[in-house]
């Protein structure tokens, strides 16, 4: 576990935060610092083909150290940082030996407290990694990376310890959607991957959301307010009539486990225009598909409500749930299983309320569950992950590739 937190406290001052507004790959140029550092300690370590190509994509290959036949496995993790909050300055600090209670974070008012994260319960005696309060920590996923080239480097260092070709890979722009787009499954090399990219200790993931975003755009006609009667169309007003012919009790607050839901995640305001950007999620494919045309429904019977004024719905379909893609190949999933009982970890097998990499790259013919790093709260200030979940996270990974290998031996 050599070098580990120094690993982990060290990438999460980079400044990595993705950027949904912008076309480039990565969106954001700090993700290509970050990724050069990384390339470079890479080649320090002794890996081979090392590559960073032009968007950002870096991969590497620790070789074989067997002389029979094993089939090459990855391990994935994205560099960027969700558009959530910021990710610009972070200030780690380290609760060591937690007992319980609040914790403040930083000098400010902001604390960490078990009334609204009760996971903190289960972590007495552990030591935490948290944020200051002001950014999210960045364990999403910068824990994976750390916890990837760790295992990687012990490896190297323990060549008693048989394994096959370790393929890692790390991608820009996951936290956006984009982090599978030009990922290179082919010279990636790897006959099944797994991203470390979940969140508490023994997470296995093999399934996910199906994912669209509807954008919910109404229009008005502004006139000046003083003379605006039987002229002015207020589209904040359709726009606020349509949201309340959604479901209330559909919406990720009031959902969990296999639930779908409808997600206001944006709004952009006006009285002219005004847009509401949702996402849609179910496990069934169907369900999906009903969500849609529910939506479609409500647009239209708006539309027919409206005197003045009018309400259009662009549905984008994002990504659909790797489960299928998986499920072919239960060898990969008892692999992971297996590694984590040897190591004194429960395997807690549950689908995804989300998204990850592994779902667009399963698609892309690089089957792809997920796997745990010891994090808990992503995406906000109240992010934190257990430095013992971390070092459980590197084991796993370390006896996924010698039983990878022992699988194959005759």
């Amino acid at each position: 576990m050599d070098n580990l937190i120094e690993r982990f406290l060290r990438y999460v001052s980079f400044e990595t935060q993705s950027n949904p507004a912008n076309a480039h790959c990565p969106s954001t140029e700090g993700q290509r610092v970050l990724a050069q550092q990384l390339k470079d300690e890479l080649v320090e370590l002794g890996l081979s083909d090392v590559t960073l190509d032009d968007n950002g994509y870096l991969t590497a290959c620790l070789p074989a150290n067997v002389s029979h036949e094993v089939p090459a496995i990855g391990f994935i993790a994205h560099m960027d940082t969700a558009p959530d909050a910021s990710g610009k300055d972070v200030r780690p600090q380290i609760v060591e030996n937690y007992q319980g209670g609040d914790i403040a974070l930083g000098i400010g008012d902001e604390v960490l407290s078990p009334v609204h994260y009760p996971d903190l319960n289960k972590l007495h005696g552990h030591n935490l990694i948290t944020t200051d309060g002001t950014t999210l920590l960045g364990a999403d996923n910068k824990a994976g990376i750390a916890e990837i080239i760790t295992a990687v480097a012990y490896l190297k260092a323990n060549p008693e310890i048989k394994h096959g070709d370790i393929c890692i890979g790390f991608t820009p722009d996951e936290e956006i959607g984009r982090g599978a787009n030009l990922f290179d499954v082919e010279s990636f090399g790897a006959q099944w991957a797994y991203t470390i990219d979940g969140g508490p200790v023994g997470e296995l993931e093999y399934e996910n959301f199906n994912a669209t975003s509807a954008d919910v755009i109404c229009h008005g006609v502004n006139v000046h307010p003083g003379t605006a009667k039987n002229k002015m169309v207020n589209a904040m007003n359709i726009a606020a009539q349509f949201q309340l012919m959604m479901p209330a009790e559909e919406t990720p607050e009031c959902t969990e486990g296999y639930e779908g839901f409808y997600h206001l995640k944006s709004m952009e305001p006006a009285v002219a225009r005004t847009e509401l950007g949702y996402i849609i999620r179910d496990f069934d494919t169907e369900g999906l598909e009903r969500r849609k045309a529910f939506m479609q429904a409500k647009v239209d019977e708006l539309n027919s409500q409206l005197p003045k004024g009018s309400v259009e719905l662009v549905l984008t379909d994002s990504y659909n749930n790797m489960r299928e893609m998986v499920e072919p190949h239960p060898h990969i999933i008892e692999l992971a299983k297996q590694a984590m009982i040897e190591c004194d970890v429960k395997p807690d097998i549950k689908p995804i309320r989300g998204g990850t990499d592994g779902a667009r790259l399963s698609f892309m013919g690089l089957p792809c569950p997920n796997i745990f790093t010891g994090g808990y709260n992503f995406h906000g200030i109240h992010e934190f992950i257990t430095i013992e979940g971390m070092e459980q996270a590197v084991k796993v990974i370390v006896k996924l590739a010698e039983n990878t290998a022992k699988s194959t031996q005759s």
